[in-house]
Protein backbone atom coordinates (compact mmCIF):
# COMPACT_ATOMS: atom_id res chain seq x y z
CA UNK A 1 0.00 0.00 0.00
CA UNK A 2 1.10 3.56 -0.67
CA UNK A 3 2.68 5.23 2.32
CA UNK A 4 3.87 2.01 3.97
CA UNK A 5 7.51 1.32 4.83
CA UNK A 6 9.31 -1.90 5.70
CA UNK A 7 12.82 -2.65 6.89
CA UNK A 8 15.35 -3.93 4.40
CA UNK A 9 15.90 -7.65 4.90
CA UNK A 10 19.70 -7.36 4.90
CA UNK A 11 20.03 -5.51 8.22
CA UNK A 12 22.39 -7.26 10.68
CA UNK A 13 20.94 -6.03 13.98
CA UNK A 14 23.44 -7.84 16.22
CA UNK A 15 26.47 -6.41 14.42
CA UNK A 16 24.98 -2.92 14.48
CA UNK A 17 24.19 -3.16 18.19
CA UNK A 18 27.78 -4.17 18.89
CA UNK A 19 29.15 -1.26 16.86
CA UNK A 20 26.79 1.21 18.54
CA UNK A 21 27.84 -0.03 21.98
CA UNK A 22 31.49 0.53 21.07
CA UNK A 23 31.28 3.83 19.23
CA UNK A 24 27.91 5.45 19.96
CA UNK A 25 26.98 5.60 16.28
CA UNK A 26 26.14 3.38 13.29
CA UNK A 27 24.92 3.60 9.72
CA UNK A 28 22.09 1.27 8.68
CA UNK A 29 22.26 0.86 4.91
CA UNK A 30 20.07 0.08 3.13
CA UNK A 31 17.41 0.88 5.70
CA UNK A 32 14.07 0.41 3.89
CA UNK A 33 13.06 -1.17 0.60
CA UNK A 34 14.65 0.69 -2.35
CA UNK A 35 11.35 1.65 -3.99
CA UNK A 36 10.12 3.11 -0.69
CA UNK A 37 13.25 5.25 -0.29
CA UNK A 38 12.90 6.37 -3.91
CA UNK A 39 9.27 7.40 -3.36
CA UNK A 40 10.23 9.43 -0.29
CA UNK A 41 13.10 11.12 -2.15
CA UNK A 42 10.89 11.93 -5.13
CA UNK A 43 8.28 13.47 -2.87
CA UNK A 44 10.85 15.76 -1.23
CA UNK A 45 12.08 16.90 -4.63
CA UNK A 46 8.55 17.74 -5.76
CA UNK A 47 7.30 19.50 -2.63
CA UNK A 48 6.88 23.28 -2.81
CA UNK A 49 5.75 23.96 0.77
CA UNK A 50 9.24 24.07 2.26
CA UNK A 51 9.97 26.64 4.97
CA UNK A 52 13.45 28.13 5.16
CA UNK A 53 14.54 28.39 8.80
CA UNK A 54 17.32 30.64 10.09
CA UNK A 55 18.17 31.18 13.73
CA UNK A 56 19.39 34.30 15.44
CA UNK A 57 21.12 33.34 18.67
CA UNK A 58 19.63 30.64 20.86
CA UNK A 59 16.05 31.90 21.05
CA UNK A 60 14.90 33.41 17.75
CA UNK A 61 14.00 31.52 14.57
CA UNK A 62 12.92 33.22 11.36
CA UNK A 63 10.91 31.35 8.73
CA UNK A 64 10.48 32.13 5.04
CA UNK A 65 8.26 30.20 2.65
CA UNK A 66 9.17 30.06 -1.03
CA UNK A 67 7.09 33.18 -1.81
CA UNK A 68 8.82 35.18 0.91
CA UNK A 69 12.24 34.00 -0.26
CA UNK A 70 11.46 35.04 -3.83
CA UNK A 71 10.28 38.44 -2.61
CA UNK A 72 13.64 39.42 -1.14
CA UNK A 73 15.57 41.87 -3.30
CA UNK A 74 19.35 41.67 -3.80
CA UNK A 75 20.30 44.01 -0.91
CA UNK A 76 17.98 42.12 1.46
CA UNK A 77 19.48 38.77 0.45
CA UNK A 78 22.99 40.15 0.94
CA UNK A 79 22.10 41.52 4.37
CA UNK A 80 20.59 38.19 5.39
CA UNK A 81 23.69 36.33 4.18
CA UNK A 82 25.94 38.64 6.15
CA UNK A 83 23.87 38.13 9.31
CA UNK A 84 23.93 34.33 8.91
CA UNK A 85 27.69 34.17 8.40
CA UNK A 86 28.31 36.58 11.26
CA UNK A 87 26.35 34.29 13.55
CA UNK A 88 28.32 31.26 12.38
CA UNK A 89 31.68 32.79 13.28
CA UNK A 90 31.23 32.42 17.02
CA UNK A 91 27.81 30.95 17.87
CA UNK A 92 25.37 28.19 16.97
CA UNK A 93 23.94 29.00 13.55
CA UNK A 94 21.90 27.24 10.89
CA UNK A 95 20.14 27.80 7.60
CA UNK A 96 18.18 25.18 5.69
CA UNK A 97 14.62 24.33 4.60
CA UNK A 98 12.25 22.13 6.56
CA UNK A 99 8.96 20.25 6.40
CA UNK A 100 7.88 19.58 9.98
CA UNK A 101 6.04 16.53 11.26
CA UNK A 102 3.83 16.88 14.37
CA UNK A 103 4.60 14.63 17.34
CA UNK A 104 0.94 13.66 17.81
CA UNK A 105 0.49 10.14 16.45
CA UNK A 106 -3.22 10.68 15.82
CA UNK A 107 -2.45 13.62 13.53
CA UNK A 108 0.21 11.59 11.73
CA UNK A 109 -2.17 8.67 11.22
CA UNK A 110 -4.88 10.89 9.76
CA UNK A 111 -2.54 12.33 7.12
CA UNK A 112 -1.61 10.89 3.73
CA UNK A 113 1.76 12.71 3.84
CA UNK A 114 4.57 10.25 3.17
CA UNK A 115 6.93 12.07 5.57
CA UNK A 116 4.33 11.63 8.32
CA UNK A 117 4.13 7.94 7.39
CA UNK A 118 7.90 7.55 7.71
CA UNK A 119 7.81 9.14 11.18
CA UNK A 120 5.09 6.66 12.20
CA UNK A 121 7.13 3.80 10.76
CA UNK A 122 10.06 4.70 13.02
CA UNK A 123 7.74 5.05 16.02
CA UNK A 124 5.99 1.66 15.91
CA UNK A 125 6.48 -2.02 15.26
CA UNK A 126 9.61 -3.66 13.81
CA UNK A 127 11.45 -0.40 13.09
CA UNK A 128 11.11 0.88 16.65
CA UNK A 129 12.09 -2.54 18.02
CA UNK A 130 15.17 -2.56 15.79
CA UNK A 131 16.20 0.91 16.95
CA UNK A 132 15.62 -0.02 20.59
CA UNK A 133 17.77 -3.13 20.13
CA UNK A 134 20.62 -1.32 18.38
CA UNK A 135 20.74 1.52 20.91
CA UNK A 136 20.11 -0.74 23.89
CA UNK A 137 17.39 1.66 25.05
CA UNK A 138 14.04 -0.11 25.58
CA UNK A 139 12.49 3.16 26.81
CA UNK A 140 12.42 4.73 23.32
CA UNK A 141 8.77 5.63 22.73
CA UNK A 142 8.68 7.46 19.42
CA UNK A 143 10.66 9.33 16.78
CA UNK A 144 10.06 12.98 16.12
CA UNK A 145 10.82 14.08 12.58
CA UNK A 146 11.32 16.77 10.00
CA UNK A 147 12.36 16.63 6.38
CA UNK A 148 15.30 18.89 5.54
CA UNK A 149 16.73 20.30 2.34
CA UNK A 150 20.10 22.05 2.24
CA UNK A 151 20.68 24.30 -0.79
CA UNK A 152 24.02 25.92 -1.69
CA UNK A 153 25.05 28.16 1.20
CA UNK A 154 23.11 26.18 3.82
CA UNK A 155 24.83 24.67 6.87
CA UNK A 156 24.45 23.74 10.54
CA UNK A 157 27.22 24.60 13.01
CA UNK A 158 28.38 22.43 15.88
CA UNK A 159 25.97 21.37 18.63
CA UNK A 160 25.23 18.25 20.69
CA UNK A 161 21.38 17.90 20.64
CA UNK A 162 21.21 17.72 24.45
CA UNK A 163 18.09 19.78 25.27
CA UNK A 164 16.51 19.63 28.72
CA UNK A 165 13.03 18.11 28.79
CA UNK A 166 13.20 16.50 25.33
CA UNK A 167 14.30 13.07 26.62
CA UNK A 168 16.41 12.35 23.54
CA UNK A 169 18.11 8.97 23.45
CA UNK A 170 19.59 9.11 19.96
CA UNK A 171 19.52 11.23 16.82
CA UNK A 172 18.99 9.93 13.31
CA UNK A 173 19.48 11.20 9.77
CA UNK A 174 17.78 9.31 6.94
CA UNK A 175 19.91 10.35 3.98
CA UNK A 176 18.09 10.51 0.62
CA UNK A 177 20.62 11.55 -2.01
CA UNK A 178 21.09 9.18 -4.97
CA UNK A 179 24.06 11.20 -6.22
CA UNK A 180 26.55 13.16 -4.12
CA UNK A 181 30.24 14.02 -4.20
CA UNK A 182 32.40 14.85 -1.19
CA UNK A 183 33.50 18.17 -2.65
CA UNK A 184 29.89 19.37 -2.84
CA UNK A 185 29.89 19.81 0.95
CA UNK A 186 26.86 19.06 3.10
CA UNK A 187 28.99 16.54 5.00
CA UNK A 188 27.69 15.24 8.31
CA UNK A 189 30.62 15.77 10.70
CA UNK A 190 31.03 13.94 14.00
CA UNK A 191 33.50 16.02 15.99
CA UNK A 192 36.38 14.65 18.04
CA UNK A 193 36.29 15.37 21.76
CA UNK A 194 39.10 17.95 21.45
CA UNK A 195 37.49 19.65 18.46
CA UNK A 196 40.58 19.19 16.28
CA UNK A 197 39.13 16.60 13.92
CA UNK A 198 35.92 15.00 12.72
CA UNK A 199 34.64 11.88 10.99
CA UNK A 200 32.83 12.90 7.80
CA UNK A 201 29.75 11.06 6.53
CA UNK A 202 28.97 11.81 2.89
CA UNK A 203 25.29 12.19 1.96
CA UNK A 204 24.03 8.90 0.55
CA UNK A 205 20.81 7.16 -0.35
CA UNK A 206 18.57 5.01 1.86
CA UNK A 207 21.08 5.26 4.72
CA UNK A 208 19.98 5.83 8.31
CA UNK A 209 22.78 7.38 10.35
CA UNK A 210 22.12 6.86 14.05
CA UNK A 211 24.09 8.27 16.98
CA UNK A 212 23.74 8.63 20.73
CA UNK A 213 22.89 11.99 22.32
CA UNK A 214 24.90 13.98 23.27
CA UNK A 215 27.70 14.05 20.68
CA UNK A 216 29.12 17.15 19.03
CA UNK A 217 28.32 17.31 15.31
CA UNK A 218 27.62 19.68 12.43
CA UNK A 219 26.74 19.85 8.74
CA UNK A 220 29.29 21.55 6.51
CA UNK A 221 28.16 24.20 4.06
CA UNK A 222 26.73 22.97 0.76
CA UNK A 223 28.81 24.51 -2.02
CA UNK A 224 27.65 26.30 -5.15
CA UNK A 225 29.13 23.44 -7.21
CA UNK A 226 26.36 21.00 -6.31
CA UNK A 227 23.56 20.52 -8.86
CA UNK A 228 21.28 19.06 -6.16
CA UNK A 229 19.84 19.94 -2.80
CA UNK A 230 20.81 17.72 0.14
CA UNK A 231 17.70 15.86 1.29
CA UNK A 232 17.07 13.93 4.50
CA UNK A 233 14.50 13.10 7.14
CA UNK A 234 15.97 13.75 10.54
CA UNK A 235 14.99 13.82 14.20
CA UNK A 236 15.45 12.14 17.55
CA UNK A 237 14.42 8.90 19.19
CA UNK A 238 12.75 10.03 22.38
CA UNK A 239 11.99 8.27 25.65
CA UNK A 240 8.55 8.37 27.19
CA UNK A 241 10.12 9.66 30.37
CA UNK A 242 13.55 10.74 31.45
CA UNK A 243 15.72 8.06 33.06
Amino acid sequence: MAGEFSLHEGIDAAALAGEYARTGRVTIAPFVQPDQAQALYQLLRERTDWQQVINSGADKIFEFDRTAQAGLDAPQKEALDQAVYAGARHDFQFRYETLRVPDDDTVRAASDDLVFAFARFLSHGPARELLRFITGDAAIAFADAQATAYAPGDFLTRHDDDVAGKHRSAAYVMSLNPQWRIEWGGLFLMHDADGHGADAIVPGFNRLNLFAVPQMHSVSEVTRATPYRRYSVTGWLRRSEQR
